[in-house]
């Protein structure tokens, strides 16, 4: 259904690599701009007359939207709305719309790869073969660090939605038994264990929960702590949900058997951060590619497509306000 309306992506190339089908989104508009990324001082300009405003990872707060009076929808092109002032739109009567679900299979398998990474020490060995560590061996093989089982092991996941349903799934596949955690300021459930009660059984923790002012540095100094000895930290959702200087604390005093992470608390890390330290022992970080696979990013093109059509239908779908 082609649509009278305008519409501008801010940050287009955060989504398109040039690998993607745009042809149903562009159909439903009278025009669709793409600009592949943009600065504050240029949001207002770019959004004057468009009716709909598609955003990544673009900031559009209250100053921002009071000044694009023609706005009357948002599509975010992810599942986070933190880039969005929320309260402000509602206020202007501007609905927000985000994508679900798109990236599963892309990220669970990414959250295991990351898992499996750590339990066979697949990172220091492929550095030692590299360091010609093998060459060297007095034997056929070289074992020196420890392999980890995943096999009767117990995952604890903080965050049970559509995502960690299908993180339990494959780490069942390994034999795993896997437990799941309360998150603060959600009702209290039977099947959910207090954080202090969790993490002293598990051999992994996973994070698939949203970051919000209740799960901000969910994981501390002092949650780590409670982790068994050797245990390890896998974070695929956001940066903020860890105290990052903590963790990297932990892995240096040798507390943790090693961590992973895909997300950082500022991106890109134009500053620096904690975890990008070298002498960091265990650690995995990837640059948030979990969610990169040409499959799941041609959903999010579906999903912003199917959220304006419904929107111009008077039938808003994926609100989030």
């Amino acid at each position: 259904m082609n649509t009278p309306y305008r519409a501008v992506f801010l940050d287009h190339s955060s989504l398109d690599l040039g690998d993607l089908d745009l042809g149903t989104l562009r159909e439903g508009f009278a025009e669709l701009q793409l600009y592949p990324s943009s600065t504050p001082d240029q949001v207002v300009g770019r959004l004057q007359g468009a009716t709909v405003a598609i955003s990544n990872k673009v900031v559009l707060d209250a100053a921002t939207l009071a000044a694009c009076p023609d706005l009357k929808l948002i599509l975010v092109a992810a599942t986070g709305t933190n880039n969005v002032d929320l309260s402000a739109a509602r206020a202007q009567g501007i609905v927000v719309s985000n994508c679900q679900g798109y990236g599963t299979p892309s990220v669970a398998q990414h959250t295991l790869a990351l898992l499996l990474a750590l339990a066979t020490r697949l990172t220091d060995y492929q550095q030692a073969v590299a360091a010609g560590r093998w060459a060297q061996a007095k034997q056929f093989c070289l074992l020196d660090f420890p392999i980890v089982e995943l096999e009767g092991k117990t995952l604890g996941m903080l965050g049970h939605g559509e995502l960690g349903g299908a993180v339990a799934r494959l780490a069942e596949a390994f034999g795993m038994r896997v437990l799941f955690g309360q998150l603060p300021g959600r009702p209290p459930r039977e099947d959910r264990l207090a954080l202090d009660e969790l993490l002293p059984q598990v051999h992994a923790l996973t994070l698939h929960c949203p970051l919000n002012d209740n799960t901000r540095n969910l994981i501390g100094a002092r949650e780590l702590a409670l982790l068994r000895p050797g245990a390890f930290v896998i974070n695929t959702a956001r940066g903020g949900l860890i105290d990052e200087q903590a963790l990297a604390d932990a892995l240096r005093s040798g507390h943790l058997g090693g961590a992973a992470t895909d997300v950082l608390s500022v991106e890109p890390p134009v500053n620096g951060n904690p975890l990008l330290a070298a002498d960091i022992p265990g650690l995995i970080v990837t640059p948030h590619s979990a969610w990169g696979a040409r499959e799941a990013r041609q959903r999010i093109v579906e999903q912003l497509h199917e959220n304006a059509q419904a929107f111009f239908a008077g039938q808003p779908r994926r609100v989030v306000s």
